[in-house]
């Protein structure tokens, strides 16, 4: 008797320990899937010779965080309200953050991208007509570029 009473008792403290471990797999599995995304703004020269705008993801290695990317520097900018770059390629490959502000770039056929506190554009249209970037609204637009070492365009068909 006391030979199956205990025999259940394993058979129960296993089931407990499987249960909890699968909801706790579950939970981390939902979380994962809701993680949001670090998304960025690539500007690129397609084959016509004209600059596009694709929204990427980044590869996240572990977990949390990117690749460390090797950078050559970092600058900051401030453009006042109504500061418009007229068409112009990037002058080196990078990333472009807004820190505080709006803006708004404008790629091939009209279409015009928002920018925002948090908006990361990376830049690799070196070539071709470019784009413009315009500030929008009543404060000064701050942004931090940070040129990136690699300075190969991968050239990817757009999505």
């Amino acid at each position: 008797m006391r030979s199956v009473i205990r025999r259940l008792a394993v058979v129960a403290l296993v089931g407990s320990f499987l249960l909890t471990w699968e909801a706790q797999s579950d939970r981390d599995a939902v979380g994962a899937q809701t993680r949001t995304p670090i998304k960025v703004t690539r500007l690129y020269t397609g084959p016509d010779g004209q600059s596009h705008a694709e929204e990427i993801e980044l590869a996240i290695a572990n977990g949390n965080a990117t690749e460390m990317m090797k950078a050559t520097g970092v600058a900051f900018s401030r453009a006042a309200p109504g500061y418009f770059n007229d068409w112009h390629v990037g002058p080196r490959r990078q990333f472009v953050i807004t820190l505080s502000g709006r803006g708004e770039i404008e790629v091939a056929g009209g279409k015009k991208i928002p920018i925002g506190p948090g908006h990361i554009n990376l830049v690799e249209d070196l070539t071709g007509k470019g784009h413009t970037t315009r500030v929008v609204g009543s404060e000064d637009r701050i942004t931090l570029s940070i040129p990136l070492a690699d300075q190969t365009v991968v050239n990817r068909p757009s999505r």
